[in-house]
């Protein structure tokens, strides 16, 4: 697979990953290599890359917990101190291993240290290959409100080494599947019809659905680094989405969502409002439905459970002047932006889902 360049870096494929990360590292001066991980990716993925990584350059393994409920400052906090205890200077190297969690905090972290180190991100989640891989987005979440704290900064490359996929459990996938859904549906119509054929592909074929999907992602992101306009597509799913996602981290009673299933139950909402404000295809937005509910199942929500999700959702980062802005379509591929939903919109949206 050819190398996808971003703005400023390159995204590199597979094979290709250890060869122009051996160049980097010979080309450049560095004084210590950190390789963050956590406790999962240290145990099934950390061997195999180091068994890849070439260099004379002293090398420290730092390890966070696992999980969401990690990601933020406190962990970030640790990382600075082992850092700073490992004499890390503005020449040393992080290079986080691991999924989103890991390429978020870690890059937040090396973008902060010492006003800012080098970072590389080598995701191993589906999610992360075909998110967090492009933009430069870094940061931790406070408390349960997910992305509060963080920056746009720019890795030297990202590594996408698909052989990791093999060591995630099968939840995982389809977490990553829902942001693959999601480019299908703000971009590419063609696309989207493809990944609803899953079933039929190969690792191969999968191989080439993820360079496609870093290829959107990364069309958006050039065009818009600073998410003024165009980049808000991203988003498509995302406002119902975290706030989904955060009101079931705070209640002991419920199951959690990994990020891709309460994305994937936030794109079945804004699809349910875009029909009735944008006049998106009701044959469209029930196939959506179906084909989000046969991957990810139904969650149980309630008339208690919307009123607090949508009082969460005044949290999220694209909203401005007190206004809460939603990404809608007016068909696939057609995204608008910047729109605003009334709350009995929003409940006749649960509704649907769970008729």
């Amino acid at each position: 697979m050819n190398s996808i360049q971003a703005a400023n870096y390159f995204v590199h494929f597979n094979t290709n990953c250890y060869t122009k990360l051996h160049e980097h590292l010979t080309e450049s001066n560095y004084s210590k290599i950190f390789v963050l991980v956590d406790s999962n990716t240290h145990e099934h993925c950390l061997p195999s890359f180091m068994g890849n990584l070439q260099t004379e350059v002293p090398i420290e393994i730092i390890e966070i917990e696992a999980g969401e409920i990690h990601k933020n400052i406190e962990t970030c906090t640790g990382v600075w101190n082992v850092l700073s205890e490992l004499d890390a200077d503005r020449k040393s190297l992080l290079i986080n291993v691991g999924g989103g969690v890991v390429t978020d905090l870690g890059g937040f972290v090396a973008s902060t240290f010492k006003r800012g180190i080098s970072y590389i991100n080598v995701p191993t989640s589906l999610l992360a290959m075909v998110d967090a891989s492009v933009g430069g987005k870094t940061g931790v979440d406070l408390g349960t409100l997910k992305n509060q704290i963080g920056v746009i900064n720019i890795p030297e490359m990202v590594l996408i080494d698909t052989s990791f996929l093999s060591t995630l459990p099968a939840n995982q996938m389809r977490s990553g599947l829902a942001e693959m859904l999601k480019h299908g549906l703000i971009y590419d119509e063609a696309y989207w019809k493809k990944m609803i054929n899953l079933a039929d592909f190969t690792l191969e074929d999968l191989d080439d659905l993820i360079y496609e999907s870093v290829q959107i992602k990364n069309k958006v992101v050039t065009e818009d680094p600073k998410e003024h306009g165009l980049r808000k597509i991203l988003n498509f799913g995302h406002t119902l989405g975290h706030a989904i996602e955060s009101y079931l981290l705070t209640h002991d009673t419920k199951e959690p969502l990994l990020h891709g299933e309460a994305i994937a139950v936030g794109m079945v909402l804004a699809c349910y409002i875009s029909n009735q404000q944008e006049r998106f295809p009701t044959e469209k937005m029930t196939e959506i439905k179906r084909v989000m509910i046969d991957m990810y199942g139904k969650v149980e929500f309630n008339t208690s459970d919307y009123e607090a999700i949508i009082d969460l959702m005044k949290y999220d980062k694209k909203n401005s002047h007190g206004n809460i802005n939603f990404v809608l379509l007016s068909d696939i591929g057609t995204p608008v932006l910047d729109k605003i939903v009334p709350n009995t919109t929003i409940m006749d949206a649960f509704k649907f889902y769970n008729s």
